[in-house]
Formats: structure tokens, sequence, C-alpha cells
């Protein structure tokens, strides 16, 4: 299955057949995709499937062990320091459970990019620091410190603090974990509105599905090392494959088994027939 978008929106994220692993471990195996402007590209999948893995190569964390992977154009692999550092000035990145400086305030979290990256000024750096809390709802809680403001305020801190620099692209991994169901159809809506208003490009990682399918243009299911569906949110909720139908579904039995491999249940107990466990768990 796949998904195109308008021509005129050029993809700011591309893989083209790539192979990552960790050791031995092969976590994607010739995966190709894109991510195109100013959308919101979910990636999701069964926990192990390579997802925050995805995340690390596009910020260059990782090189591609083969494969190409691009960011506007450009090899990621093979930008070099000062490259690879001008292109994550164009990323923001929110860490699952926000990832706050403990020792700050809410204010100098969000302020913190802007002083490590750039020559503004403090009277500059205040007014950006007001306006993207003011844009997460959160402007009176500035002089807080982040054990003062609950889980769901600190996602929004670290949502503030990730489009302080206006990046191009920003990326989330699992924002909606452990959140209550206000705070997370808050961060779900903050998402999408930041990412129409802001003209942003997002990928997000998420396990959570209504919250996902409703604010996704693009879903990227990953399993197996390989994309088991893409498309629209109504793609994959519709889709035949029995791992992604498992997945959607939320059964525990499926192409991913309940049980984990292991000999005969009565002969791993020392029973000798089968027959003396019938009808046992």
């Amino acid at each position: 299955m796949t998904v195109t978008f308008d021509s005129n929106t050029a993809a700011l994220v591309e893989f083209k057949d790539v192979c990552f692993g960790y050791s031995e471990r092969r976590i994607l195996d010739e995966v190709s995709f894109h991510i195109p402007r100013g959308k919101v590209t979910a990636l999701m999948g069964a926990s192990g499937g390579g997802k925050t893995t995805v995340l690390r190569l596009i910020s260059g964390q990782h090189k591609v062990d083969s494969g190409l992977a691009t960011w506007k154009g450009q090899e990621i692999k093979r930008l070099d320091d000062k490259a690879l550092y001008a292109a994550r000035r164009q990323m923001g990145m929110l860490y699952q459970f926000g990832a706050l400086f403990t020792d700050l305030s809410v204010f100098d979290n969000v302020a913190f990019p802007l002083r490590e990256h750039t020559p503004l000024s403090e009277a500059m750096i205040r007014d950006i620091v007001l306006m993207k809390l003011q844009a997460v709802g959160l402007r009176g809680a500035r002089d807080l410190s982040p054990s003062e403001i609950s889980g769901g305020m600190a996602r929004r801190v670290a949502l503030a603090r990730a489009i302080a620099l206006d990046p191009e692209l920003v990326m989330y991994d699992e924002p909606f974990a452990g959140l209550d169901p206000i705070s997370l159809g808050t961060a779900a809506r903050l998402i999408r509105q930041l990412n129409d208003t802001l003209g942003l490009t997002t990928v997000l990682v998420s396990h959570d599905l209504d919250a996902t399918f409703a604010i996704a243009d693009q879903v990227i299911v990953l399993a197996n090392g390989r994309i088991a569906a893409q498309g629209s949110p109504d793609d994959v909720k519709h889709s035949v494959d029995p791992l992604v139908s498992q997945f959607v579904s939320a059964s525990p039995d499926g192409p991913v088994r309940f049980h984990y491999p292991a000999p005969d249940w009565a002969e791993d107990l020392g029973f000798a027939a089968p027959h003396d466990f019938q009808g046992s768990a």
C-alpha cells in the first residue's frame, strides 16, 4: 500500500532501501518512504519495530548501513559536523515524557536552545519564549519549576522548547504516553494546530491509535524491519495484512504471538503425556 501527495509537495525527508541494525540484529531492512513537507506523518507498530531508530537516523545520531536517507535532498550520512549541526537546528525534538531540565524554570527550559544556538539578546529571547509558551497555553506558568507542573503541562513545555528555534521539522517520540484523556486530547490538538499554523512538518511516533489517526495525514506501520502498511489512517484501518489488522484491533494473538516460543507445556513440567493437561491453560 502506498500513499501519494500533491506533486507540488516535496519530501523533506526520504528513505530509499534503508538498512540498519545494531551488531547482528537487523532493525530496518530495505525500508523506503518519504516525509512530505507540511504534513503529519505517524510511525506506528509494535515495540522494537524501529520507530525511534528512524528518528535517530533522521537526526544523524545513527548512520544507515546501506541505502539512502536524505534531509532536504542531502544524504544525511555524508554531512560533516558543521552541516549536520546546521540541519539539526532546523529540527525540533519532543522526547518521551518531555525530558525537561529539572533545575531550570519553565521559562529557562524554553529559552535554553535560543541561548545555546543564537546571538539574540535577552530581551528578544524573553519575547520569543513568552510567544512559544502562549502557543501551548502556559505563559502563566513561566516561573514554575518542572516539579510544580503536571505531566501533561510538562509535555507542553517540552513542545514549546521544541519549536523555540522555529524548526522546519518537529519529531515526537511517544508524546501521548502516560497522559490522562484531557491532557492527551490537548497534546494531540496542539500537534496538529502547530503543524498547520506554523507551517511545520511533523513526524510522530505513537502507539495511541485513536489520537494518532485523528491528526495524521500519513501513517507508516513498521513490523519485522519492513513497512507493513503505508497510507492514510483510513487505509491502514482497513488493511488486510494480518499483522496490521492485529495491531489496529489490539488482538492479543495473531502474527505477533502471545506465547513466546517454548517447549511443549506438559513436557516442560515433566509430565509424560500431554493429555494429562487437557483443558489446562
